[in-house]
């Protein structure tokens, strides 16, 4: 484990409302992750695992605590703020690839940059980079239904590259795949975190899956079961 924290995850909690009913999720973590750190988020489903990679990830946000990332804390931007900060900072890796069918690899791993100030050519030599990183350049001008669901994947990898950020959280990456092609996910993703010093915090309900990290974090009924990441 590094020294250095990236994510300080202070005394969070977080609950939903359901009707008239408040129905807790997460009860007062307390959490340190690394920078170039791969934790495994594991629990039984209802357990809050998905909730926390949520707040990490500025998607959601906690009902008390501090959630800081590098040093800021992110539960206290506003809602503008917030959102470039998570355009800028965060790359996300979904269970069903979340790809846009209409849209060729090429054009899915681009979008993220169409809000940037990069020009077309600018886009055109990063995705290009990201494509040969994931091993997809053959397939650049195909749609998401052309592809297989390994390729899908990796299309979402190279997107959620494609930002340089400082963190990439990834909710049950391998959940939709065959094992060979979990096998090869899992395996690119701890390159991404060998080589290029990725930050990676990935939701798994597989034991398999979550020995791919370089620590785990149990969750039970919304706490810490050991109150420490393994």
């Amino acid at each position: 484990m590094s020294t250095a924290p990236l994510v300080e995850i202070c005394h969070v909690a977080k609950s939903y409302r359901r009707g008239v009913q408040t129905v807790p999720v997460l009860a007062n973590i307390s959490l340190g992750i690394g920078e170039g750190d791969f934790v495994a988020l594991m629990g039984p489903s209802g357990s809050g695992k998905s909730t926390l990679l949520n707040l990490i990830a500025g998607i959601d946000r906690p009902d008390s605590g501090e959630l800081r990332v590098g040093g800021l804390d992110i539960t206290r931007l506003p809602e503008a703020a917030l959102a470039e900060w998570r355009a800028a900072n965060v790359g996300f890796i979904f269970q069903f690839y979340n790809l846009m069918p209409v849209l060729t690899a090429f054009e899915n791993i681009e979008l993220p940059l169409m809000l940037t100030h990069l020009t077309r050519r600018e886009r055109r030599e990063r995705v290009g980079l990201v494509l040969d990183m994931v091993n997809l350049t053959d397939r650049m001008h195909h749609y998401p239904s052309e592809l297989s669901g390994g390729q899908q994947q990796r299309v979402a990898i190279a997107r959620a590259l494609i930002t340089d950020p400082t963190l990439i959280v990834a909710d049950e990456p391998t959940g939709d795949l065959d094992r060979a092609s979990a096998e090869e996910i899992l395996s690119m993703m701890q390159r991404l975190n060998r080589e290029l010093g990725k930050t990676i915090i990935m939701v798994t309900h597989d034991a398999h899956a979550a020995g791919a990290a370089k620590a785990l974090v149990h969750l039970e009924k919304g706490e810490l079961s050991d109150g420490k990441i393994r």
